[in-house]
């Protein structure tokens, strides 16, 4: 009797761990995953959902940019933080660029999502959120994929006359991004990076709560990576050691072409020998 209590204690001490790791693994999304199951279920199954996420997301961020933009030509503290602030955005600069983007999604996208909605079945929701490491490690890994797709994608558009004069010349109109440029883009470069950013979560069998969550965070990304403006919280920002392109470097991106390809991270233009960024920009001046 004496020397079974030094054991429990010593087999306490084992279990204590493995409680610790299965509470970590503990799917802590599970609640709002409930509550979206039993009061949306219907709409979340539907083959619009993701659709309607995304263009509502780009829209809604794009508008609240915008408001910036207009208000930055009068407001110092708003314009203080813009990349050009020399360079307004005027109201011709806002029309263009809502016309093409209004264009594209009223003849491609809106008929696309007509034929998704008619001949995909429902989507089929698991009972079950992802866990908390799923869930980011899902997110992250679709990012890096979609990174190195795009990376390939925009340097062969680039680099191949045809291509970019048919397809890609049309966004590098405005030398100084913002927000509504985002989507000025040929509707064969806005079907294709609508493509991998569906296609991704599914090729790397996400939860569809992960793929729904990504691609409405490769919409803001790419908001933010044209929105003309250098916050203090932008991402670029807060990633350290230069990991994250952002404003700045996509920025310069468009007024020399032939640098800083990828839409998110630094790697693959380190990697290539494609990558500026502004100090190295001001010293060769």
């Amino acid at each position: 009797m004496a020397s079974s209590r030094p054991l429990a204690c010593y087999n306490q001490a084992i279990e204590m761990p493995n409680v610790t790791l299965c509470t970590l693994e503990e799917p802590l999304l599970q609640p709002f995953w409930d509550y979206l199951h039993t009061n949306y279920h219907d709409t979340l199954r539907s083959p619009l959902c993701p659709i309607i996420l995304s263009v509502s997301t780009y829209f809604i961020l794009v508008a609240l940019y915008t408001v910036l933009d207009v208000l930055a030509q009068r407001w110092h503290c708003i314009n203080k933080y813009r990349i050009h602030p020399e360079k307004p955005v005027t109201w011709k600069m806002i029309w263009r660029t809502l016309g093409l983007t209004t264009y594209n999604h009223l003849v491609f996208i809106f008929p696309a999502s007509v034929c998704q909605w008619y001949w995909r079945p429902p989507t089929p929701l698991p009972k079950e959120a992802p866990s908390m490491s799923q869930f980011m490690f899902g997110i992250l890994a679709c990012t890096i994929l979609f990174d190195s797709q795009y990376y390939l994608w925009h340097i062969l558009h680039h680099k191949i006359k045809w291509l970019y004069s048919t397809f890609h010349a049309i966004h590098h109109e405005f030398s100084e991004p913002f927000s509504l440029a985002t989507q000025y883009l040929s509707a064969w470069e806005l079907i294709s990076v609508g493509f991998w950013a569906t296609a991704n979560p599914i090729l790397l069998h996400c939860h569809c709560l992960t793929a729904w969550v990504f691609m409405m965070f490769t919409v803001w990304i790419s908001t933010e990576d044209h929105c003309g403006y250098d916050f203090p919280w932008s991402l670029h920002n807060l990633i350290p050691f230069g990991l994250w392109g952002g404003a700045l470097k996509h920025d310069l991106h468009h007024q020399k072409p032939t640098t800083n390809f990828a839409p998110f991270f630094s790697h693959w233009d380190w990697l290539g020998g494609t990558s500026l960024d502004a100090f190295t920009a001001r010293s060769k001046k």
